[in-house]
């Protein structure tokens, strides 16, 4: 999702305390809580954040189509996403270290989910275990994955997520190597910061009491969930970066899905996907779903915005797979945009990671509960009342 500029906001944070209403408002109350470093790492983008902002502003570029005098007195928004029923088309995407936003985020936003009755996606670099995450829902969820040179390290991700009851894996393909996000650069998550630099950081935490309080101070140790094992040498978010450069694999190819589909019977969905030939191959793997996105803008900088490159990835795999897309969804509006050009659902992740930072678990719900709302109104003030009734005749554009 595109980060919006403070200048551009409305003056609400008087009010934000008692009424936050927009992903918008949640964003600045996640900025005034968090840690400079933590608040710039779920925000900002690559390079010049070109794609993270295209993100947000091509949905701009769709109109939709009022309709009037239609019966429009129920409105269903429900739908079956990978066998599992949703109150609507939208999925909680994997964040990466969400658990650093909050006290056991992972576990939080999971049970949001579950409350709104859609699907969680758990991160493969979450703070928060899949048992962890198992124990504190009864829900369905899904599980990330990135492929490590290691395959055994990968063999046992799997065999432990298919332990615990996962039956829908997202394979992030996006990440070749890691983009060039200035933001983190500048605040050292890569570590080689000088002395006085580090001083200014260490300022800054100590400068959010109630953040230390709720997750540094306030409870387990801060360890990195489903790689615990493997990174146990890690003591700061520095040194786990080191870890992933090392250790994730920048020579996959297609023939690994072939690999990965052997070893994962359950459904599989390829996320990172905003070519047409890439959306194709997926399907030739045997994939089910894709998702298209651009990892929020924050990989490679000046590609497409997923909105943009979504209908020519339908019109490529022409209903072989499900489509989910990703990228700048903040209203209702925008999830009925990405329906009427033909994706299955949408996915969102600083959405409610905004939402998990600044008001915990009773944000993530109340944001899914805010977006279900716009929703429904979105639906019927387009004459519409089911998400099955979607279609490109909505939409006009620019």
């Amino acid at each position: 999702m595109a980060a919006i500029p403070t200048s551009t906001l409305p003056d609400t944070m008087g009010t934000l305390r008692l009424a936050p209403a927009t992903v918008a408002d949640y964003r600045r109350l996640a900025e005034a809580r968090l840690p400079r470093q933590l608040f710039d790492y779920i925000d900002g983008g690559a390079v010049d954040e070109r794609t993270l902002a295209a993100n947000r502003a091509d949905f701009a570029t769709f109109h939709l189509r009022q309709r009037v005098l239609r019966d429009v007195s129920t409105v269903d928004t429900s739908i079956d996403l990978c066998g599992q029923h949703a109150s609507m088309p939208l999925v909680l995407a994997p964040v990466g270290l969400a658990g650093l936003m909050r006290r056991r985020g992972e576990v939080q936003a999971a049970r949001a989910a579950a409350a709104a009755g859609v699907p969680f996606c758990l991160s493969t670099v979450g703070l928060c275990s899949l048992e962890e995450v198992r124990a504190a829902t009864n829900a369905d969820f899904w599980f990330q994955l990135y492929m490590m040179r290691d395959r055994g390290h990968v063999r046992a991700l799997l065999q432990r997520a298919r332990a615990v009851g996962v039956g829908t894996l997202v394979f992030t393909v996006d990440l070749a190597v890691v983009g060039s996000r200035y933001r983190d650069t500048r605040n050292g998550m890569g570590g080689g910061l000088s002395l006085g630099a580090r001083l200014r950081s260490a300022l800054n935490f100590a400068a959010h009491p109630r953040w230390l309080a709720d997750v540094a101070l306030g409870g387990r140790p801060l360890v990195f969930g489903n790689l615990a094992s493997l990174v146990a040498g890690a003591a700061n978010i520095q040194q786990f970066r080191a870890w992933i450069d090392a250790q994730f694999d920048p020579s996959v190819t297609w023939r690994d899905i072939e690999w990965l589909r052997a070893e994962w019977p359950g459904t599989l969905i390829i996320k990172g996907v905003l070519e047409a030939g890439d959306a194709v191959a997926a399907a030739d793997a045997g994939a089910q779903g894709i998702v298209v996105s651009n990892h929020g803008g924050r990989q490679l900088d000046s590609a497409p915005s997923s909105i943009s490159a979504l209908p020519r990835i339908v019109d490529a795999v022409r209903g072989r797979i499900d489509i989910f897309m990703d990228g700048g969804v903040h209203t209702g509006q925008d999830i009925v945009k990405a329906l009427a050009l033909g994706a299955r659902s949408v996915m969102i992740g600083r959405a409610w990671v905004y939402a998990l930072a600044a008001r915990g678990e009773a944000g993530v719900r109340h944001i899914l509960s805010q977006l279900q709302r716009e929703l429904s109104v979105t639906l019927a003030l387009t004459g519409l009342t089911s998400v099955s009734d979607v279609s490109p005749d909505i939409l006009l554009r620019d």
